[in-house]
């Protein structure tokens, strides 16, 4: 079976290229030609020797995947819907604000952590995405050149696929890949602490923590992890960095109607949070099939974004966008694999 190219580091290039006596540089040449300038062909690949790129074709692909589905919401937002096999999809959402252009990429098909509120969480795990197929989120849109910052908050909790996820984050951040600066990424975790430390002491991109209630009996029923890596111990550990300007804590908080959007709960985080340099994004709740919870009314919101902004806290709220392409992460995923299970 032939290796695969894409995705591999330089790194992991040059090694290739040392067991195979191919030129060191023939590395540099490679990751220049599949993540700079989009080439998928060896022979088009002119500054390698024609012997050695009919070596290349004989021994090696270079294999990536393009979406299968797209979905335009009125506001703009795209939802690309990828293959990763026969009958099992990954979702990538494209959103479009102004000079901003995120893109909200998926690290896993399905989720383990069985948080009660996700749509991905009831898919179940069916596997952790390569590096390749990460980066292949971006580099295969008509929109790669207009990106400006990539969010890792799609399906799946990327450290639990932390090996993948950073051989991802250094293809994309070096200069033989797309060069991304790292303060224009942003790692989402509902806190996995052995691998959320290892994250923030070998990355450079923002850290994102699910967050959804600052009381631990209330978070473990809405998210299991909480009884392994509770809130508090994720908190005084994120206490511990120096989180400088130039690299952004924040925190996400889904408001749920009539669960964790009361003063007591604003006063909890107030508590929580204390001494820690962090932002705080609110986000509305979107209905997903066959769970009871509620969006909080917008009002509710924004009292308590003002509670928490007059504490000290700086809180936003997260527009809402794609909620008529069901941009709700898992949604359009498991539609297809439900309509390619019954074909």
């Amino acid at each position: 079976m032939m290796k695969n190219l894409f995705g591999k580091t330089l790194e992991e290039l040059q090694q290739i290229m040392a067991v195979n006596n191919l030129p060191n540089y023939s590395a540099v040449q490679i990751a220049d030609w599949i993540y700079r300038r989009n080439i998928r062909s060896f022979n088009e690949m002119t500054n390698i020797s024609k012997k050695n790129r009919e070596f290349l074709k004989e021994n090696f692909i270079i294999l990536t995947t393009r979406p299968v589905n797209v979905s335009e919401s009125s506001d703009g937002t795209k939802k690309y819907l990828f293959p990763v096999s026969a009958d099992q999809f990954i979702e990538v959402a494209y959103i479009p604000d102004k000079n901003r252009k995120t893109l909200c990429m998926s690290s896993q098909i399905g989720c383990m952590r069985s948080c009660r509120f996700c749509m991905t969480a009831r898919q179940g795990f069916h596997g952790n995405l390569t590096a390749g197929e990460i980066v292949n989120q971006l580099l295969s849109l008509p929109e790669k050149e207009s990106i400006t910052n990539l969010v890792y908050m799609g399906m799946g909790e990327p450290l639990d696929n932390l090996h993948e996820v950073m051989k991802s984050l250094e293809i994309l951040t070096n200069d033989y890949g797309p060069g991304l600066s790292p303060k224009r990424i942003t790692v989402s975790t509902i806190g996995i602490i052995p691998e959320m430390r290892q994250f923030i002491e070998n990355s450079e991109c923002h850290l994102a923590v699910s967050l959804h209630s600052p009381f631990h009996e209330e978070r473990k029923k809405i998210m299991p992890v909480e009884k392994i890596y509770p809130i508090k111990d994720i908190i005084d550990i994120l206490k511990q960095y120096d989180w400088k300007r130039q690299r952004r804590l924040s925190f996400e908080y889904i408001m749920f109607r009539g669960i964790n959007d009361t003063p007591a709960h604003a006063k909890g985080l107030v508590k929580l949070l204390n001494g820690l340099k962090c932002r705080i994004n609110l986000i509305r709740y979107h209905r997903i099939p066959g769970v009871q919870f509620e969006p909080s009314p917008d009002d509710t919101i924004k009292l308590f974004k003002d509670d928490l902004n007059n504490k000290g806290l700086f809180t936003t709220i997260r527009a809402s966008r794609g909620t008529d392409i069901n941009a709700a992460c898992g949604l359009l995923s498991t539609k297809n694999k439900q309509i390619s299970h019954t074909k």
